[in-house]
């Protein structure tokens, strides 16, 4: 009696996606005190060390691409049988949490959290239909609805999202604010000189992140403006395929592949135009930290108009017209441009994250509240 509220997260793994990036922010920042974080994986995570060193205990079963259907709902539902001392579980795996939710329905877990954390399903035509099946159990199932932003929120909540918390993607802040000294740092480990005019990109090489218009869009960018180079952060199963296009283009020499990086607040330092053309998002971690890096960025316009901190940044352009894309990076590399810090307006939308992890912490404990 009287520790810390424990909520269960259901993540696929933990690695350096947006939404992990987000709890992990979170757990960083909470008062694990009065509250702490133990998840469900089903897959091994880069921050699974990290996890268990700050106090949190990560499990792991069997996901359903290893033992199907009918396999993973009762592996879902063994664990919370076996652990009926979780009384709130908060599921980040969107559509798919239906099953998750469900099963913990069953298990009577009084608080049954669905978080969204995007707008649009990924695969082929049968896993999305096995997947607005899954998504089906959402509304049902879950006791309360969190979303990242207000698309995402009636992606996956339909009539409910009016229902949803937004819970904002807030990021440390100061972590992010603009060195010169890391950027020149960061450009010669990276092999990038000086004079160079470097565009970046940050995400899993997915189809959802578009790397192909990307690439695209820089080979024409590089005719006109031969010292540019672009960096792409990430890894995921398109990589290949992408370097295959540079290849083709004869551009390897100038793209710098930096991989999955835990100092991506140092990488964004050498970069003078952050590049980001997804077919979809939920709201974009990445995007955050980017603005509170300075950095001047150029997005699709399918992506929601809430990640706009309002300083200044950010320039929505249709994925239709590529042609637009390409003269608008280069007359913006054409340009006398100073980088700013965007903390301000971090803080004035609600993305520092000490803001965000107390609403979070508050939240815990006024649901915590209801079962004890």
């Amino acid at each position: 009696m009287g520790g810390p509220i424990r909520v269960l997260h259901v993540v696929v793994n933990m690695n350096r996606g947006g939404a992990e990036t987000l709890i992990m922010n979170l757990y960083r920042n909470i008062d694990r005190t009065s509250v702490q974080f133990d998840f469900l994986t089903f897959k091994e995570g880069v921050f699974d060390a990290e996890i268990i060193k700050m106090g949190g205990k990560v499990y792991r079963i069997p996901y359903i691409t290893d033992v199907g259907h009918i396999g993973f709902i009762k592996q879902v539902t063994a664990f919370l049988a076996a652990h009926p001392a979780y009384k709130m579980v908060h599921c980040h795996m969107d559509k798919m949490a239906g099953l998750v939710l469900r099963a913990a329905k069953k298990q009577h877990v009084p608080i049954r959290i669905a978080h969204s954390h995007n707008t649009k399903s990924e695969g082929g035509w049968l896993q999305r239909m096995y997947k607005s099946y899954a998504g089906s159990h959402v509304k049902r199932s879950a006791t309360h609805f969190y979303a990242c932003s207000q698309a995402a929120s009636k992606w996956l909540f339909g009539a409910k999202s009016k229902q949803a918390w937004i819970v904002k993607n807030g990021i440390e802040a100061d972590k992010f604010s603009y060195s010169n000294q890391v950027r020149k740092e960061m450009r010669r480990e990276l092999g990038v000189a000086e004079d160079c005019f470097v565009l970046g990109h940050v995400g899993r090489f997915a189809p959802q992140k578009n790397h192909q218009f990307l690439v695209q869009v820089f080979a024409a960018v590089k005719k006109q403006l031969p010292n540019a180079v672009l960096i792409l952060a990430g890894d995921g199963p398109l990589k290949v395929e992408i370097s295959k296009t540079i290849m083709q283009l004869n551009l390897l020499d100038h793209v710098r592949f930096v991989g999955v990086r835990s100092d991506i607040e140092k990488v964004l330092q050498a970069v003078d135009l952050f590049v980001f053309p997804s077919l979809h998002e939920g709201l974009p971690v990445t995007l955050i930290e980017a603005q509170a890096a300075g950095l001047p960025c150029v997005i699709a316009d399918t992506i929601t108009k809430e990640v706009d901190l309002g300083v200044g940044l950010v320039r929505r352009l249709p994925l239709t017209d590529r042609q637009t894309w390409i003269k608008l990076l280069v007359r913006m590399a054409k340009q006398e441009s100073s980088r700013k810090s965007a903390n301000g307006g971090l803080a004035n939308s609600g993305y520092d994250i000490c803001q965000t992890a107390k609403h979070m912490q508050t939240s815990y404990r006024d649901l915590g509240a209801l079962v004890t």
